[in-house]
C-alpha cells in the first residue's frame, strides 16, 4: 500500500478556510445510521395514518398521551415540571412542558411546523350522476399541479356531522380490501388539444371530479339511479343523507402508503412530507427530551397551505394566549418572555434536482442527504413575505448545531426570481420571537408522492433535539 503523502500548505489551508456541504452518509457512524433506518420506520408509520390534518393531531395527541402528557385548557393552573397538551379544534395542537428556567432570561424553546398538505376537497353540495357515473365535485386546497391528481387512486378522509350533531368519522381507500376512488382524465388518443396546452391549463379545476360510484339502484321508478345507490351506501354506514354533506369536511388524498425508495432503502416516497416530515421530528424531540429545566412547545398548526388563516392557522391569537397562560402561571412577565424566546420554524425547502437544474441556484440550493437544511429568508422576488432571520440568531444556531454534531445546511427556495414560497417563520417572529426557518429538503414538492432523505430526517430531528434542550 502507498504511503498517503503529507498535505501541502495549501491543502491545509484550503480544509480549514472552505466551506463544503457534507453528505450525513459519509461523516456518520454505522450505529448513528442504524438509528436513521429505525428512525424512519416510526415516521412512515405516522404518515400513513396521518393523512389529514385531523388526522395527524389525533396521532400526535396520542403519542403526547403515551409520553405522559395531559390535556390542557386555556387559563387552567400551570406549574414547572407539567407536561401538557392542548387540543385546538381537533386540527391543531400544541405539546409543551414547563421547565424550572427563569422564562423572562431564558424564554421558551419553540419548535412550530403545519400539519396540513394539499389535496382535493369535497364541495358542500358535490353528488351528481352523469353517463353512468356517480362524482363529487371539489375545490383543491393549496398550490397543486392539478395534472397530477387524475388516473391515480385516491382515499376519502374527513368527518361529517348530521342534522342532529352527530360527528361521524370517514376512512375510506387506505386498508386492504377497501374501495378506492378516482380522477378521469382523457386518453391519449383523443388528447391532441389537451396536449397542446400550458400544463397548468389541461386540467381545470372544475374538471377535477372524483368518481365514487357505478352501479344503478335497482328500481325502475328512480331517476338517478347510480347517486342513489351511491347514497344508500353512505346512509346505511354513516346515516348521511345528501344534505349532510352541508356540514362534512371531506378530502380525497392519495390512497399510496409511505415506501422505502432505492435499492438501498435511502429514501421515503409518501403522500404528505409537507411538512409532516417536519412535524414528525418537532413532536419527537420535545417528547423525548427528559431535561426538567426548559420549557418547550411543539406547535402543530393548520391552514399554511392556504395562507396560516382561521382559528387553526398560525395567525390565530390562539397561540400567543398560550405563552401569555404559561408566562403569568409561572409569574413572569409575558412580554419579556416573548422577546427572550427563540423558534425554529419547521417547514420543507426546495431540494436541489439535476433534472430540473435551470430553477435552483446549486451554490445556495440544498442537496439532498446533506442534512437539515435552514433557510435564513424564504418568500419570492425581493424577499417578499419573508421574516429574514438575524446574523446574531442564525450565528446562535450555528454554533450549537456544531457543538453536538448535527448535519445542516443551508438553503433557498429556487433561483431569484424563479419564483417561491413562504411559511409560518414570519407569523412567530411577528410575536417578536427570534425565528428561522428549518426543515428536510423535498423533491417533487406538492405532489401526490414526494421524495425525502431519511438522513434529512433524522438530522432534523436531531437539530430540533438539541435546540429544545
Amino acid at each position: 500500500m502507498a504511503e498517503e503523502k503529507e498535505k501541502t500548505q495549501g491543502q491545509l489551508l484550503e480544509e480549514k478556510l472552505l466551506y463544503k456541504k457534507k453528505n450525513f452518509f459519509e461523516i456518520s457512524s454505522k450505529e448513528e445510521i442504524d438509528q436513521m433506518y429505525e428512525y424512519a420506520k416510526g415516521y412512515m408509520a405516522y404518515l400513513d395514518a396521518g393523512k389529514t390534518e385531523r388526522e395527524a393531531v389525533a396521532v400526535a395527541i396520542e403519542m403526547a398521551k403515551k409520553a405522559g402528557y395531559t390535556e390542557y385548557k386555556l387559563g387552567d393552573a400551570l406549574k414547572a415540571g407539567d407536561k401538557k397538551y392542548f387540543n385546538n379544534r381537533d386540527k391543531s395542537v400544541a405539546v409543551f412542558k414547563l421547565g424550572t428556567n427563569d422564562l423572562e432570561k431564558d424564554g421558551v424553546r419553540i419548535v412550530a411546523a403545519h400539519v396540513d398538505a394539499p389535496r382535493i376537497d369535497i364541495k358542500q353540495n358535490p353528488l351528481y350522476e352523469d353517463s353512468g357515473m356517480c362524482f363529487l365535485k371539489t375545490h383543491y386546497y393549496g398550490g397543486i399541479k392539478k395534472y397530477q391528481w387524475t388516473a391515480i387512486p385516491l382515499a376519502l378522509h374527513g368527518v361529517v356531522v348530521l342534522a342532529d350533531g352527530t360527528r361521524k368519522e370517514v376512512k375510506v381507500g387506505d386498508q386492504p380490501g377497501d374501495p378506492v376512488f378516482y380522477i378521469n382524465d382523457i386518453l391519449p388518443h383523443l388528447g391532441r388539444e389537451q396536449a397542446q396546452k400550458p400544463l397548468g391549463q389541461a386540467i381545470a379545476g372544475e374538471d377535477l371530479n372524483v368518481l365514487v360510484g357505478g352501479l344503478p339502484y335497482a328500481d325502475e321508478n328512480v331517476k338517478e339511479k347510480i347517486k342513489l345507490s351511491v347514497l344508500s351506501i353512505l346512509n346505511e354506514k354513516y346515516g348521511m343523507t345528501e344534505e349532510d354533506f352541508l356540514s362534512a369536511e371531506l378530502s380525497a388524498v392519495p390512497a399510496f402508503d409511505a415506501r422505502d425508495v432505492g435499492f438501498d432503502r435511502a429514501l421515503i416516497g409518501a403522500y404528505g412530507h409537507d411538512d409532516r416530515v417536519c412535524s414528525y421530528p418537532a413532536l419527537t424531540a420535545v417528547l423525548d427530551d427528559n431535561g426538567t429545566e426548559r420549557t418547550s412547545i411543539c406547535l402543530l398548526v393548520d391552514k399554511e397551505e392556504i395562507g396560516s388563516e382561521g382559528n387553526t392557522g398560525a395567525q390565530c391569537d390562539v397561540y400567543n394566549d398560550l405563552i401569555t397562560c404559561i408566562s403569568k402561571a409561572l409569574g413572569c412577565n409575558e412580554i419579556k418572555v416573548r422577546a427572550a424566546s427563540k423558534c425554529l420554524s419547521s417547514d420543507v425547502t426546495a431540494c436541489y434536482d439535476p433534472n430540473f437544474a435551470g430553477v435552483f441556484e446549486k451554490k445556495n440550493s440544498a442537496i439532498l442527504s446533506c442534512g437539515t437544511a435552514m433557510c435564513k429568508f424564504t418568500g419570492s422576488g425581493g424577499k417578499g413575505g419573508s421574516s429574514d432571520a438575524s446574523a446574531e440568531f442564525v450565528g446562535e444556531v450555528r454554533k450549537l448545531f456544531a457543538e453536538n454534531n448535527v448535519c445542516w445546511q443551508t438553503s433557498e427556495l429556487g433561483r431569484v426570481d424563479a419564483g417561491g414560497g413562504g411559511t409560518i417563520a414570519k407569523y412567530v417572529a411577528k410575536l417578536n420571537i427570534d425565528t428561522v426557518d428549518m426543515g428536510v429538503p423535498v423533491i417533487s414538492m406538492h405532489a401526490p408522492y414526494e421524495l425525502v432523505s431519511k438522513a434529512d430526517v433524522y438530522s432534523t430531528y436531531k437539530a430540533f433535539a438539541v435546540f429544545v434542550k
